[in-house]
């Protein structure tokens, strides 16, 4: 399983966007690490996040890769996954923290 943590804003995507978004990540994570998404969703308070004094509107959304990623590689999956967010939620690429962590080493 890809570890994918999503953290958005309470009220800010609906049931439906989010199970599209669930479909979306675990297709992105089977086509390019070979294993599901197994999705954490974490949603901030209405008024616990701010953006230049505004509600935020930006989400995060990080995936723990199986295996270490070159920079070469890492960057334009970041964009595939930004680009995935983009299209299903409707936020702008500025407002999405997107991470592609390499696994832990012990």
């Amino acid at each position: 399983m890809i570890i994918s943590t999503c953290l958005v804003q309470k009220g800010q995507i609906s049931g439906e966007v989010k199970a599209a978004l669930h479909a979306r990540l675990d297709e992105f994570t089977n086509a390019k690490f070979g294993s599901h998404a197994e999705i954490k969703w974490t949603e901030i308070p209405k008024g616990s996040g701010y953006t230049a004094a505004q509600p935020s509107t930006s989400s995060i959304v990080s995936l723990v890769a199986n295996r270490s990623l070159e920079q070469e590689v890492r960057i334009p999956l970041l964009l595939e996954l930004c680009e995935l967010w983009s299209r299903e939620t409707g936020c702008s690429l500025d407002e999405i923290v997107g991470v592609i962590n390499d696994p832990a080493v012990n």
